[in-house]
């Protein structure tokens, strides 16, 4: 049988049809499969493989010749299906959720009777897997490969492909579990083994390769949605981006600290106490050029650090882990994915080393001062408040539209004296706040403003009645059409007086909620703040303070007791759960990622 990439390669390289036809015809049934458990629906099904085989054709110059074709294809099937629910506005796998969670307490059930209750959680489960488990359990389950097969394809041998295999079913085990379907490792071994993939309609295969091949020039509108989607997601995910969303580099960041874990106590603790104090320098990351500041310092008896991005209006983002010798340091941000190696000059007032960031590494030396940069709060209204003399001081409100998704901005311009302006902006449904405009300049009606922490340029015109300006958006070479209405000076300061946090009863969902994701071994704190509004209505903010990131509004809350759900469109995140014995149990979902996330009340701060 020819090797996957060879036929990959042959299409790609010599357009081969006959090659294409044989990779359609070896794994439609598979990703035909995968794409009907997570939609439930015949039809769709078949529009998600056909998006599948078109992206496989579309990528097929790209894919690296160690490439596990049935892994990839798998993990394109559930991308493209968790874009198709999210175009069709599927609910069904949160039902099945909520289903799950009412059979907690039956019996283990048997093969047959547990693939019903496994198959709507199955692809969510596999895509937590790592990289090298997701492979063993396409391969070993999907595919019924051999131990040995298994190992070969991994390159390992037939032992280590055991051992992966029975981690990895332990793995889904736990993730089951926790969804309220008890069952055990054997058992859902032989329910994937027997049910993971069925026959795709026989017409399937020729129309799949027919449109494929033509990269998608005949596809269906629908089917062409799911392509862009899932593409975008798949992106996405393999940026790895954290689970809020901020700007270029660092991820907008509030106000909390954390105590210092050291690797090694004693050795970090003499090393912190001659490093402690503020520490300056800037890294230059896509063109931009941004002012980072490392303060480390001593409360409670023990040594702290955090690091403030000047340059995008942030304080305190908390280092979650420090050790030290001597002559090096070395920070850890997990939940920004981020690190940061260091070696100590031997005058002890310069640390040189590598920024690490989403795999991305860039330069940079911290030198010791006394007078660190910081950067700037909130604007003061008074400062902003609209004036006669002045055409553009005052606050404004605009939406960018970005796709499928809307970013609330707000805009806040001074003119403390004629011609001179200072001004910050809000991302708002980003969690980004007091971004600083590094220039604005007005040639009536002409406006033009730069925000070089992001990479981001306004240019537009002020309308005869000074009350809009019309323009566009400009970053990262893309253009988007933005319009700024003005706003009243006080709209933006987010007053909470009208807002009923409640008194704690167990009806109650209005109040402050902790808890924590577990995001592949990185801990997640988040806090909900839920408010009852004066209609009736339900707002609600989220703070990632290991993110360093607070006040990020929902897009959308419902709450009809016991069931909770919370939107934020900025960053596609979607919190549901149920209202249980004072604890709020429910699911964070996140693009194709779905983490189990279990709060208790809490203080406000």
């Amino acid at each position: 049988m020819t090797d996957d990439m060879e036929l990959v390669r042959e299409y790609a390289t010599r357009q081969s049809e006959p090659a294409f036809e044989t990779l359609v015809a070896r794994y439609v049934n598979l990703v035909y499969s995968a794409g009907l458990r997570q939609v439930a629906d015949p039809h769709l099904a078949e529009e998600v493989t056909q998006a599948v085989f078109i992206i496989l054709a579309r990528k097929a110059r790209s894919l690296g010749p160690k490439t596990i074709l049935p892994s990839w294809l798998h993990r394109a099937a559930c991308f493209v299906a968790a874009d198709a629910l999210k175009v069709r506005r599927r609910r069904a796998q949160r039902e099945q959720e909520a289903h799950m969670q009412s059979l907690l307490n039956e019996p283990s059930p048997g093969t047959e009777d547990a693939w019903p209750q496994l198959a709507p959680l199955l692809d969510t489960a596999i895509a937590g897997l790592n990289e090298q488990e997701r492979h063993a359990i396409v391969l070993r389950f999907f595919e019924n490969r051999s131990l040995a097969e298994v190992g070969r394809a991994l390159g390992a041998n037939e032992d280590a492909a055991r051992m992966r295999v029975n981690r990895a079913l332990e793995k889904l085990r736990k993730f089951f579990t926790k969804r309220g379907v008890s069952s055990t490792t054997a058992i859902i071994a032989g329910a994937m083994s027997a049910n993971s993939v069925q026959a795709a309609p026989a017409a399937l295969a020729k129309s799949v390769t027919a449109v494929a091949i033509a990269k998608g020039a005949a596809a269906s509108g629908s089917t062409l949605t799911l392509i862009k989607g899932a593409l975008k997601v798949m992106a996405w995910t393999k940026a790895k981006t954290a689970v809020v969303t901020g700007a270029v580099l660092i991820l907008a960041a509030g106000t909390t600290t954390v105590a210092v874990k050291s690797v090694h106590a004693a050795q970090t603790r003499t090393a912190l106490a001659v490093m402690q104090g503020n520490w300056e320098g800037a890294v230059e990351a896509n063109h931009v050029r941004l002012r980072l500041v490392l303060r480390i310092f001593k409360t409670n008896d023990a040594y702290r650090a955090v690091i403030d991005s000047v340059d995008q209006g942030v304080n305190d983002i908390p280092i979650a882990k420090l050790s030290a010798g001597p002559d090096f340091i070395h920070a850890e941000l997990p939940a920004l994915d981020a690190d940061y190696q260091a070696a100590l000059s031997a005058g002890g007032t310069e640390m040189s080393g590598t920024w690490k960031q989403l795999k991305r590494s860039y330069p940079l030396t911290l030198k010791r001062t006394t007078e660190a940069d910081r950067a700037a709060g909130p604007m003061a209204a008074n400062e902003y408040a609209p004036r006669p003399d002045s055409d553009l001081q005052g606050a404004w409100e605009g939406t960018l539209k970005v796709g499928n998704v809307a970013l609330r901005l707000n805009l806040r311009i001074a003119e403390p004296t004629t011609g001179t302006f200072h001004a910050q902006m809000d991302s708002v449904d980003q969690g980004a706040r007091n971004l600083p405009v590094t220039s604005l300049t007005y040639n009536q009606p002409a406006i033009r403003f730069e925000m070089s922490s992001i990479n981001g340029v306004f240019e537009g015109n002020l309308n005869d009645r000074g009350d809009q300006m019309t323009g566009t958006w400009i970053q990262a070479g893309k253009k988007f059409p933005l319009t700024f209405q003005r706003s009243k000076a006080n709209a933006q300061t987010g007053a909470d007086t009208e807002k009923d946090y409640g008194q704690g009863a167990s009806y109650q969902v209005q109040g402050h909620w902790k808890g924590a994701l577990d995001a592949n071994k990185v801990i997640l704190h988040i806090v909900f703040h839920i408010a009852l509004m004066p209609d009736g209505s339900y707002s609600a903010t989220m703070d990632s303070p290991d993110q360093g990131a607070s006040g990020i509004p929902a897009t959308a809350v419902k709450f009809t007791y016991p069931n909770l759900r919370m939107e934020w469109n900025g960053f596609d995140g979607v919190f549901t759960g149920k209202l249980e014995k004072g604890r709020l149990l429910g699911t964070w979902r996140q693009a194709n990622i779905a983490l189990p996330l279990q709060l208790e009340r809490g203080a406000a701060n």
